[in-house]
């Protein structure tokens, strides 16, 4: 280590540390939180939020059709950062796109 290298306050840790070991671990954590998901206007979502249709949706396999304006409850997101997974009465196993849906 050399005594020129900047130091930062881990709040966290309660600990001061070097600038590029503060850095690797943010980096790390962001990472471990997964892929930020955004609705149709540029929401961010998280699990367990409600969401509204913007689209009527044709659901394959369902033969139905969800309309504008379905509320969606308690979603769950998926690793993909454009997915959501919901469930609605009547169709289980539900995967919607995040574009097609607006934050509640």
């Amino acid at each position: 280590m050399t005594d020129d290298e900047d130091y930062v306050y881990d709040e966290a840790s309660g600990d001061w540390l070097p600038a590029s070991e503060a850095r690797a671990r943010a980096e790390a954590a962001a990472a471990a939180a997964g892929p930020e998901v955004r609705d149709a206007v540029g929401n961010l979502l998280a699990d367990g939020d409600s969401v509204v249709l913007v689209k009527d949706l044709h659901v394959k396999g369902a033969g139905q059709t969800l309309k504008v304006g379905t509320v969606i409850k308690s979603i769950r997101l998926t690793g993909d950062e454009q997915e959501i997974d919901c469930r609605h009465e009547g169709i289980k196993g539900l995967v919607l796109r995040a574009e097609f849906v607006r934050k509640r």
